[in-house]
């Protein structure tokens, strides 16, 4: 087997011989080079696998060493070795488009792992069982750029209205990279009581609180090795944003309670729907930390700005909804999908689907018309800015779900079947109605 091949560029020869010492040990094949002008003459001369770079170099510096080889060989990952608490050069490094970085003094253990998921970038992901759907020019776009992200560990900051698709692009840049066989771990920040936000994050030792009857892993160690998902970031009160900031930037956690920080070794993607650098503006969210989420954005358009995606989107959606119920697939009208394409969709992909859920709930048929979606009319009245909301259509629903629920005693399960919907489905209504 030919092992893989990795160029050091360091001016320190210590820091080169440890490089190289480690390297060899996971049967990586080293060169090495004491500045820039070596490294794109070894450049030019063979193919590397791996590039663990200094930052500082006697003619020169790492970002330029990242730009030659973005420009020369795209395919290489380059990692950076930055001064210690130098956060300003790893996050300049990483919009450049490094790999990861590490810090001195190097970590072995760190060290070890970023090399491990470089060499994996040479691995191809298998074929994605999701896909953000769609063959508009933005979503056109935002593919070609998940599957760029994908290669790189750079925190990445996914912002986009609520029922954009945040979570499942999310998804796709953990799916198509090489931590794509490590956990994914999504968590929803608002949704987490205050009390319990750093017990949930780091962790928790035995006695450590009243009612802390046992260690317990927290969420950063769940997704040892993968990918943490923070949804709704922007919901984290200040003193946990400082615990995050600490985590992110030391690459560790101290659960509550213990009295030493364990390594942590995960990529973070974050997302909310409000704007964060408004946030940042009135003091609610700290700038330092995002700045340090927000190394890479990626904004998930509005269904609205891709309507000619709607036809595809809907086709498919109704194709799982009946793979759900256990029944034939359902159709739309053309005038239908043409009232879905004028429809502007506040509440997004999530929206698109509650509606055919709706429709296909109070329908009989499996051909559904423009009148069976009961779009709200979203046009301009006279004095006023918009349509009431569907009263009578509420109250129908109101009814039959009120009464499914008596016949099946408020077994909910009993009563999503009765209904012909999904258990999901049902919470939501019971929820959107004031049921529950």
């Amino acid at each position: 087997m030919i092992p893989h091949t990795a160029l050091v560029v360091d001016d320190e020869p210590d820091i080169r011989e440890l490089l190289q010492l480690t390297l060899g040990r996971m049967n990586i094949a080293t060169h090495a080079a004491p500045n820039l002008a070596e490294a794109r003459a070894l450049l030019g001369q063979q193919h590397f696998d791996l590039c663990l770079t200094d930052m500082r170099l006697p003619d020169g510096n790492g970002i330029e060493l990242i730009a030659y080889i973005q420009r020369k060989a795209p395919e290489t990952p380059v990692a950076v070795i930055t001064a210690h608490g130098n956060m300003e050069s790893a996050v300049a490094a990483l919009k450049a488009g490094a790999f990861d970085f590490v810090s001195k003094p190097v970590d072995l253990h760190v060290l070890r792992n970023l090399i491990a998921s470089a060499l994996k970038l040479a691995t191809p992901a298998q074929p994605e069982t999701q896909n953000l759907l769609g063959d508009s020019a933005p979503m056109q776009t935002i593919r070609a750029t998940i599957a760029k992200l994908a290669r790189s560990q750079a925190p990445v900051y996914i912002s986009g209205e609520s029922g954009s698709g945040k979570e499942l692009a999310a998804r796709l840049i953990h799916g198509q990279g090489p931590r794509r066989d490590a956990p994914f771990i999504a968590v929803n920040c608002g949704a987490i009581p205050e009390q319990l936000l750093e017990s949930e994050f780091f962790g928790h030792k035995k006695g450590s609180f009243t009612g802390a009857v046992a260690d317990k892993p927290g969420l950063f160690q769940a997704a040892q090795g993968g990918t943490l998902f923070l949804d709704e970031v922007a919901d984290l009160p200040l003193y946990m944003q400082v615990k995050l900031l600490r985590a992110i930037q030391e690459k560790a956690a101290r659960p509550v309670g213990a009295q030493k920080e364990i390594p942590v070794d995960v990529r973070i993607l974050s997302a909310t729907h409000k704007d964060l650098g408004a946030l940042v503006k009135q003091g609610s969210f700290r700038q330092d930390l995002y700045y340090r989420i927000n190394v890479i954005e990626l904004h998930v358009p509005a269904l609205r700005e891709r309507a000619e995606d709607i036809p595809l989107l809907a086709g498919h959606l109704l194709q799982r909804l009946a793979t759900q119920s256990g029944t034939p697939p359902a159709t739309l009208t053309p005038r239908a999908s043409e009232a879905l394409c004028r429809y502007p969709f506040p509440g997004n992909v999530r929206e698109l689907e509650n509606i055919l859920e709706r429709a296909l709930t109070l329908h009989e048929g499996r051909v559904i018309d423009v009148q069976d979606l009961r779009l709200p009319d979203h046009a301009p009245r006279q004095g006023q800015e918009k349509l009431p909301l569907e009263d009578e259509l509420d109250s129908i629903e109101k009814q039959r779900i009120t009464k499914a629920l008596e016949q099946t005693r408020y077994n909910k399960t009993a009563a999503a079947k009765l209904l012909g919907i999904t258990f999901r489905a049902l919470r939501y209504r019971l929820k959107k109605l004031g049921l529950d």
